[in-house]
């Protein structure tokens, strides 16, 4: 529903961190990255060269399904060429637990990973946490697979994607360290939608893309346990229809809509709403 003055909009925010990691220290929606907790099975081909870490500040070029797969066989490309993701940190796995040696793919190591890489993910393209909340910046991580782990590879990978639509990746053009510190180059990467939120066609794009509505605010939620879903949709209210007549050219006449997270998305760690006005 969305009407002038105040519209509550239905619309559930797409699932993500269990999916391709959070951005800022909570994870937010993301493209379904299911395999990230599960085992990394792909091994490296016969021919592979001699196990080597990856590269901070390294540049690849990866469709979709690769950036949201737990291991990764993609070649650097030069960062200067076409490019889809860019390392921003890189690590060692503490796969030892009282004494214990874990496998690679366990929950306990993938967990690590999947905590790490969107904690780090603000600190490099800068801005505040509602500047990455407000934007299409994702993070997306990568372990060695159960046979590089084998042979000794104990090391993983943070890559900072952008989405440009559901899944589909854009390419990473300019300097992406410290965009959001930028206002002007961070409007590259805001969130934008082909409609309003509660749309049946709405979809979320780069506001650099065609767009009608765009996310204009966040509501932060709170910590703990899932408030439900009524106190989830009352508390954007009013902080939201604040921020659609703020958005507007007639503080007398405007649409605002807002989306709160699932209970699910609440546990992933999505504890924030999103207000949306026309653009």
């Amino acid at each position: 529903m969305r009407r002038r003055g105040a519209a509550v909009v239905l619309g559930l925010v797409l699932l993500g961190p269990a999916a391709l990691a959070g951005c800022s220290s909570e994870p937010d929606e993301q493209p379904d990255r299911s395999p990230s907790s599960s085992a990394a099975t792909s091994a490296p081909p016969a021919s592979a060269a001699p196990l080597r870490e990856p590269r901070d500040r390294a540049c690849y070029r990866m469709a979709y399904a690769e950036a949201v797969a737990p291991t990764t066989a993609a070649p650097t490309v030069p960062c200067s060429e076409p490019h889809t993701s860019t390392t921003y940190a890189v690590g060692e796995l503490d796969t030892v637990v009282g004494g214990h040696l874990l496998a690679v793919d366990s929950e306990r190591v993938q967990q690590q990973v999947a905590a790490e890489c969107p904690r780090r993910l603000g600190s490099f393209v800068g801005g505040d946490r509602t500047a990455l909340r407000l934007s299409m910046l994702r993070s997306v991580w990568f372990t060695p697979t159960v046979e590089e782990s084998d042979a000794g590879a104990d090391w993983f990978r943070c890559d900072v994607v952008a989405l440009a639509g559901p899944e589909r990746l854009a390419p990473l053009t300019g300097r992406v360290a410290g965009v959001l510190d930028r206002p002007a180059a961070a409007q590259r990467w805001a969130m934008c939608g082909t409609a309003g939120p509660d749309a049946r066609d709405f979809r979320r794009v780069l506001c650099s893309a065609p767009h009608a509505w765009r996310a204009v605010s966040v509501v932060d939620l709170g910590t703990g346990r899932y408030p439900g879903a009524g106190p989830a949709r009352a508390a954007g209210q009013g902080p939201c229809e604040d921020a659609g007549r703020a958005a507007a050219a007639d503080p007398l006449s405007f649409e605002w809509g807002y989306e709160w997270p699932t209970a699910e998305q609440w546990d992933a760690g999505m504890t924030f709403g999103r207000c949306w006005a026309p653009d």
